[in-house]
């Protein structure tokens, strides 16, 4: 025989016997694979598992960074927004401290007796922050205008200073 003949034959061999083997299975219900495509399957999903490992873990590490810069630029405004409130604060305090000496230099100038009677109508913490602020001889003119009582409770205070709380 002929090598031509020889591979015709050996075709139609492979091909006869694989369709007596098929039909000898019968077909197959639907949704039941057989066994070479269940060990296809497996081959597969263990060929991809480490790409899809690696894949997860990359969209995780760059979600992480994402997150991370988030936080980070959203530290950053909060410490600008922090540094403007400080601004705010010390401009408040200056202002306060600057028409606090502007007061007292009012008071200074003031005669004893009309200074003792706007400050003996005021609250007695601010009226002895002023007084604690004017010189003792006008201090002690002021004091002397005012009611004893009253005249004793804003030396009190005066002498106790800012970090003694007063006494209910």
């Amino acid at each position: 025989m002929s090598k031509a003949l020889w591979s015709l034959a050996i075709v139609a061999f492979v091909a006869t016997s694989l369709s007596s083997a098929s039909a000898e299975d019968g077909p197959k219900p639907k949704g039941v694979p057989d066994k070479n495509a269940e060990g296809e399957i497996a081959r597969y999903c263990g060929a991809i598992a480490p790409s899809a490992a690696e894949a997860r873990l990359n969209y995780q590490i760059k979600r992480l960074s994402e997150l991370d810069a988030r936080v980070r630029q959203e530290l950053d405004e909060l410490k600008e927004r922090e540094a403007e409130a400080r601004q705010w604060v010390l401009k408040r305090q200056d202002l306060g401290k600057a028409a606090n000496e502007d007061v007292t230099a009012i008071y200074a100038k003031m005669s004893a007796e009309s200074a003792a009677a706007q400050l003996a109508t005021m609250d007695e913490e601010v009226a002895s922050s002023i007084l604690s602020k004017l010189k003792p001889q006008t201090a002690s003119s002021i004091l002397n205008e005012m009611e004893a009582e009253k005249a004793a409770r804003l030396t009190t205070q005066m002498s106790a200073g800012p970090a003694q709380e007063k006494k209910s």
